[in-house]
């Protein structure tokens, strides 16, 4: 066997074993069908590892109703990480803020309110006003920051949604899919998470109105802790709700359900058989070194290699010991090599099917050696793949 391919084979061993020990024969695990599910369109999804438990109809174009203001208070969000804004600012409240229909804040035309009020006011009470209040505030109008609202869906990779207003009033070409929500979900859980818990807040109170959250799920499961709520005559009733139980994260989409009640029995259903029968696990962290890799022409005669990034991955309860992986590297690393660079990939499988597909990454720069080590590697090189 060529040197190259050795390599390839003794490095699949090597992160085997840091994934598990292998049994002789592992057993396949086996998992009930889902649910069956009484929406025009539902997804469930682990916002860690990204997988798809299970979904009917999910890219879907519908009217997102309310479920629109996710994508509003992400963008909030995202200006308060970046200091454009703080959660101490008084926000002038427009008559165009005030007049604005549907649910409300009951916030008042002339006054000024606290952008984190604003902000309660969107996620809790669902309020079109403060919607619309907290858009013209960043960006000068309700129409400039539908703008942001449709980049931001681009960056987010949210390709069958449109937004024509903050607050998911009914609106011509305002569309979205139950699919490109739960990647919204997944990133205001991630992307901001000192935030979230504001999601989770039962009732809110502003100008002496003390307003619930109209996600009944928060009183009857303790595991969930968002996100928001929609219904409008066109979009049925619709939930993004999202859960946690022990290390394992789980969001529910549910688009067209017939009820308030009957969005929030579909959630839990598809909850409960995510948790029941799926768990997510960390494989590989943040900068962990997988190996050492042979390097040519270089200061140093070997380079650590690994993932740059948390790796989870999602599966049926009882499998891990069924995951199977490979990596390969380039056939022949040269220096110089920066931190960083992309060297190969590792794969992971889980009865044939992959879990995991990620870059393996030099961990530290290996510059190059001086001029006899590198005449040296390329002598040794040369004649090792002349004989291959």
């Amino acid at each position: 066997m060529a040197i190259n391919n050795v390599f390839r084979a003794c490095t699949a061993v090597l992160i085997l074993a840091l994934l598990t020990a292998m049994p002789a024969a592992a057993q396949s695990v086996l998992i009930p069908s889902p649910p069956q599910i009484a929406a025009t369109s539902y997804i469930l999804m682990d916002p860690l590892s990204g997988r798809i438990i299970m979904e009917e109809n999910s890219q879907e174009r519908l009217p997102p109703a309310s479920l629109t203001k996710m994508m509003t208070a992400y963008i909030v969000e995202r200006e308060l990480d970046e200091g454009r804004i703080a959660m101490s600012d008084m926000v002038p409240v427009s008559v165009n803020a005030w007049r604005t229909g549907g649910s409300r804040t009951f916030i008042q035309e002339g006054t000024r309110v606290s952008v984190e009020d604003l902000l309660k006011g969107v996620i809790i009470q669902s309020g079109n006003d403060a919607s619309v209040a907290l858009a013209e505030f960043v960006a000068g109008s309700e129409d400039a920051f539908v703008d942001i609202m449709n980049q931001q869906a681009e960056i987010l990779g949210m390709n069958s949604t449109s937004f024509s207003n903050a607050t998911g009033l009914p609106a011509q070409d305002q569309f979205s899919t139950a699919y490109d929500l739960a990647l919204l979900a997944r990133a205001i859980i991630n992307d901001y998470p000192e935030n979230y818990p504001l999601y989770a807040q039962k009732h809110f109170t502003f100008n002496n109105i003390r307003q619930p959250n109209r996600n009944s799920l928060l009183w009857r499961d303790d595991s969930v802790d968002g996100l928001k709520t929609g219904h409008t005559e066109e979009a049925g009733y619709c939930l993004v709700a999202s859960a946690k139980r022990n290390d394992t994260r789980m969001i529910a989409v549910v688009m067209g359900a017939d009820s308030p009640a009957a969005r929030a029995q579909e959630v839990q259903k598809m909850l409960n058989y995510g948790f029941r029968y799926y768990q997510t696990e960390r494989l590989f962290r943040n900068g962990q070194e997988l190996l050492e890799a042979k390097i040519w022409g270089g200061e140093s005669d070997t380079l650590s290699v690994g993932v740059v990034e948390d790796v989870h991955v999602t599966i049926p309860r009882g499998s891990r010991d069924s995951l199977d992986s490979t990596v390969e590297l380039d056939s022949v690393i040269r220096a110089p090599v920066a931190k960083g660079d992309e060297l190969g990939r590792v794969t992971v499988q889980l009865d044939g099917e992959v879990v995991v597909d990620q870059p393996v990454l030099a961990l530290s720069d290996v510059p190059e050696g001086g001029f006899f080590k590198r005449i040296w590697d390329a002598i040794k090189l040369f004649f090792i793949q002349l004989f291959e």
